[in-house]
């Protein structure tokens, strides 16, 4: 490759294929050392479930829960999404640095930096999210669950493998959403936004943390929307306050260099 990165649209597909397959590599390895530790990974992600159940038990005695798998592919489907999630959280840092080795070429100096702080920052924010939003899932299922008539014979019959999509789909969007101040602050040093438009912008944007947080739940409840929208207000306002910081500074660079030239 050159040192200025230029290469023809051929040689780009080249690359890109050369980056898509060492990715895919890394994943079916993964998918594969983890399909060893289903039975760990299966306690792990029925945890919240389990603890919601425990927890309603107490208070109703009088609600029956079952988990059940519909059809006789439906276990090892289950097995096969688990052990390819888990795969893919494991390989993480070979797939990301692939995707960086593709796209670094072709930045500035300047906007490398600017990427591996948005890598740095990304990684245990999208973490945190996503524990986040294993510890208060808990707390929502039992809601849920609770709403089973009382002195009822109706059974509360979950589906395990439709529970692990939209599990994993609640967790992805937790973890997501937690990203909200990294790309807030990127498009900051991007000059696309200023932090006095984040200001003005400042009501509208606390509204639609909770609306987003009420749409992209999948579990509906109301303590997993405040569990995500509530974080992502106050990491909105963090975002906020960094980027006047990094405004003023700048300002104050603009008005220095200003002050050199006329002198």
């Amino acid at each position: 490759m050159p040192d200025d990165g230029a290469m023809a649209l051929v040689d780009h597909l080249r690359e890109l294929r050369y980056r898509v397959i060492i990715s895919a590599i890394a994943i079916t390895v993964g998918t594969i050392a983890s399909w060893f530790f289903f039975d760990q990974l299966h306690a792990i992600i029925m945890w919240p479930y389990n603890e919601a159940v425990r927890n309603l038990h107490e208070a109703r005695p009088d609600i029956t829960t079952h988990t059940t798998y519909q059809g006789v592919s439906s276990p090892f489907l289950m097995q096969l999404q688990l052990s390819g999630f888990a795969g893919m959280l494991l390989t993480c840092p070979v797939w990301l640095y692939q995707l960086w080795a593709f796209i670094a070429p072709g930045l500035l100096a300047k906007e490398k930096r600017w990427a591996l702080y948005f890598l740095g920052s990304a990684v245990p924010l999208f973490l945190a999210g996503v524990v986040t939003g294993y510890f208060v899932t808990p707390k929502g299922y039992e809601v849920m669950i609770g709403f089973v008539p009382k002195d009822s014979d109706a059974l509360a019959l979950l589906d395990e493998p439709t529970f692990l999509v939209n599990e994993i789909k609640l967790l992805t969007v937790f973890g997501l959403s937690f990203l909200l101040p990294v790309v807030i602050v990127t498009l900051n040093l991007l000059g696309v936004v200023s932090g006095a438009q984040l200001s003005k912008m400042r009501t509208v944007a606390l509204f639609l943390c909770f609306i987003f947080g009420a749409v992209a739940t999948p579990s509906t409840d109301p303590f997993s929307m405040l569990a995500m929208a509530v974080p992502m207000g106050i990491l909105y306002l963090v975002a906020e306050v960094i980027c006047k910081a990094h405004d003023r500074r700048k300002a104050a660079a603009s008005t220095d260099l200003d002050v050199k030239l006329d002198y």
